[in-house]
């Protein structure tokens, strides 16, 4: 069973002061890129949960998120007296330079001033680590079961789609075995319209044979059916967990998608051409969501 690259995780832990939560979320990427948004006082630990998470998810464009919550009741944010008692004595010393009344309140125009609340700064201690840790590995396997449920719609949706394919190539065969005798039919009238020109006919069976030949499918047809085959075998089976097949998919739907496009250059059949038609646009389809497969 293959795996999606899109998923959403999110884990929770507490410390002895806070409460960590990390949210994980993923998009289709050819490579692992991850964005992060985590608290300054945990930055110390990024690389270790940036590495974590890598190794975990292989592949995807990631968005790391953690919040945090504030366990402890004593507040952690203080006035700061010293640096408005300076501010309130320079709004003074304006008013008096330029004739100004004294503000109505002062306690609203201080609270404005930058840095007027400090903020104690706490560093992170070993508790706060694990709790870090614990989140990020609950954050990472709620986003790997994301990615298994969106696995299973995607193996459905290729299943569908091959089947689509494969039935549409066994339907050329009707009309493969009819286009022959037509061909030769069409271009023996033709000749027979020229009647002041002598040839050799014995030559010219064996330039319609050559070019006939030149018109067989039954390489292409054979081929189609071999990539179809290794398209499902690389999906695995319904219940076996695979990982990194998406690259490879890809691969094989290029190939899939030359042997079509041979197959219409030597249709030389209007039916024949719609069914090619068909079977590229359940190609491309293919195509879009294999984008999307880990």
């Amino acid at each position: 069973m293959i795996q999606s690259m899109t998923g959403f995780g999110r884990g929770c832990a507490s410390s002895s002061s806070k409460k960590i939560t990390v949210e994980l979320k993923s998009l289709n990427s050819k490579q692992f890129d991850i964005s992060t948004r985590i608290p300054g006082f945990l930055r110390e630990y990024e690389i270790d949960t940036r590495n974590y998470i890598a190794k975990g998810l292989e592949r995807g464009k990631v968005e790391l998120t953690v919040s945090i919550d504030n366990l402890a009741t004593e507040a952690s944010a203080t006035l700061n007296i010293p640096l408005m008692a300076v501010y309130k004595k320079q709004f003074e010393s304006l008013g008096e330079e330029l004739s100004l009344p004294e503000p109505a309140d002062w306690y609203s125009l201080l609270l404005r001033m930058p840095d007027a609340m400090k903020t104690e700064t706490v560093a992170a201690d070993e508790d706060d680590r694990k709790a870090l840790e614990e989140a990020t590995r609950q954050a990472v396997e709620h986003l790997r079961e994301f990615r298994i449920q969106e696995g299973k719609k995607l193996y459905m949706f290729f299943r569908e789609k091959l089947e689509a394919i494969d039935m549409l190539l066994r339907s050329i065969e009707p009309y493969e075995k009819e286009r022959v005798p037509k061909i030769k039919a069409r271009l023996e009238d033709q000749l027979a319209r020229l009647t002041s020109i002598e040839y050799d006919a014995g030559r010219l069976e064996q330039e319609l044979i050559f070019y006939i030949e030149k018109l067989d499918v039954n390489e292409e047809k054979q081929r189609l059916g071999a990539h179809l085959n290794y398209f499902r075998e690389t999906l695995g089976g319904e219940d076996i967990l695979s990982e990194g097949q998406g690259k490879k998919l890809g691969f094989i739907a290029q190939e899939m998608g030359r042997e079509i496009n041979t197959l219409g250059s030597k249709s030389n059949h209007a039916e024949m051409q719609k069914i090619v038609v068909k079977m590229k646009d359940n190609l491309e389809q293919i195509k879009e969501q294999v984008l999307n497969v880990l």
